[in-house]
């Protein structure tokens, strides 16, 4: 049997096989979302707490509830974890945080206020957002605490079990 072959190039396969219509690449690109003021605005949330974050440039003062960061946050370990966003990014000191934190304990509003500076920072400066999303700052912690089921002592704690 004689066959013929046929040169099929890379070229060729390429323009065979084509793309479904309304599948186009292209790069999402985010544009800075500030208001009248100069400031980005943006909410953090971490198990019942909410923080509502307003940052402008400035000196690296933050102020939550009307209160200096240190006076709010007595522990160093809450602190830290609230200026995390600003050391991934680069940018200690460069700006000026003024929130307002509700619900919650410390440990949650800490976690909230770190949520809020994040996005407030993707905001103000969209090309921080892939820095920011790789250390997980973006992502929301939806951990609550789990609820009491009856005949338990509380979530999953069973009463004592006594023979008689």
């Amino acid at each position: 049997m004689a066959r013929t072959t046929d040169k099929v190039g890379l070229e060729d396969l390429k323009s065979a096989v084509q793309a479904p219509a309304g599948t186009t690449e292209e790069k999402v690109t985010y544009k800075q979302k500030l208001d009248a003021k100069g400031r980005s605005y943006a909410t953090g949330k971490r198990k019942n707490a909410i923080a509502r974050v307003w940052l402008k440039p400035g000196t690296g003062k933050i102020l939550v509830n009307g209160r200096d960061l240190d006076t709010y946050f007595a522990r160093p370990v809450l602190r830290m974890l609230i200026q995390q966003p600003f050391g991934v990014a680069n940018r200690a000191a460069q700006y000026d945080v003024w929130c307002t934190i509700k619900g919650g304990g410390l440990s949650g509003q800490a976690g909230a206020l770190r949520h809020g500076i994040s996005r407030a920072l993707t905001f103000f400066e969209p090309e921080l957002r892939g820095t920011l999303k790789a250390g997980g700052f973006l992502t929301r912690d939806s951990r609550v605490v789990e609820r009491k089921k009856y005949g338990l002592a509380k979530a999953r704690r069973r009463f004592q079990f006594s023979k008689r």
